[in-house]
């Protein structure tokens, strides 16, 4: 069973070159201190939830109006339910992009080779030696290292994406994470906007990168990846 704590009925930028909608699922097994969905991660914060078939009845009234579906979060691969989820989806005919911190490699291996997915975005959290620190949970790196591979390996279209906080994330840090996704297709930068939402308040404070390191990580970055994206 999948559970969908929000939907946003219309999007001109969650999926590249696509209208789309976007399901966010409530739960997650990371604990991201700058995460601003603390409604969709903390069970302390969760409220109601949208029943599939209200989901489903949406997605069939607007076959003519949208042509994907973005499934985000929280994290969409924890739920068991996930592939027959959007099965449902691709019977109707939209295209799906899916939004995943990439603790699943088996379930992401799963939905390529079935061709239930359009496009993947796989958060990478930090370099390797920081990762549980940011991702404020245990994470087992092998996974991420798989999840990464069989995106390098897939012919779908993908991007790896981090979030920019000063402080928490070095220049240096940026330039491993590269080195770990070489040979990638895409990588967008997102530099830290602070919310009233965010899992960890202190965070509050902090700020992205400043448009000149930005700008340097873009340079340098292109030595291990196609094209860099500031966001």
């Amino acid at each position: 069973m999948i559970k969908i704590g929000g939907l946003h009925k219309f999007s001109l930028i969650d999926f590249p070159s696509r209208i789309s909608a976007v399901i966010f699922v409530q739960g997650c097994n990371l604990r991201c201190p700058y995460c601003h969905n603390r409604h969709l991660v903390l069970p302390e914060y969760f409220g109601y939830t949208i029943g599939v078939e209200e989901i489903f009845n949406f997605l069939e009234s607007r076959k003519k109006m949208i042509e994907g579906v973005v499934i985000s979060g929280g994290e969409p691969t924890i739920f068991e339910g996930l592939v027959d989820f959007i099965k449902r989806i691709k019977d109707l005919g939209y295209l799906v992009k899916l939004d995943t911190n990439g603790t699943n490699p088996e379930l992401l291996k799963r939905l390529i080779n079935e061709k239930l997915v359009d496009y993947i975005a796989m958060d990478i959290k930090a370099s390797a030696g920081k990762y549980e620190y940011i991702a404020g949970s245990s994470v087992n790196m092998d996974k991420i290292r798989k999840s990464i591979e069989i995106l390098l390996q897939s012919d779908i279209e993908y991007e790896f994406r981090t979030t920019l906080i000063k402080d928490l994330l070095t220049y240096n840090d940026i330039i491993k994470i590269g080195q770990m996704i070489k040979g990638a297709k895409r990588y967008a930068l997102q530099n830290f906007v602070p919310s009233e939402n965010l899992i960890n308040k202190e965070i509050k404070s902090k700020t992205g990168f400043p448009q000149d390191e930005r700008e340097r990580l873009k340079k340098r970055l292109k030595n291990y990846v196609k094209e860099i994206i500031l966001r």
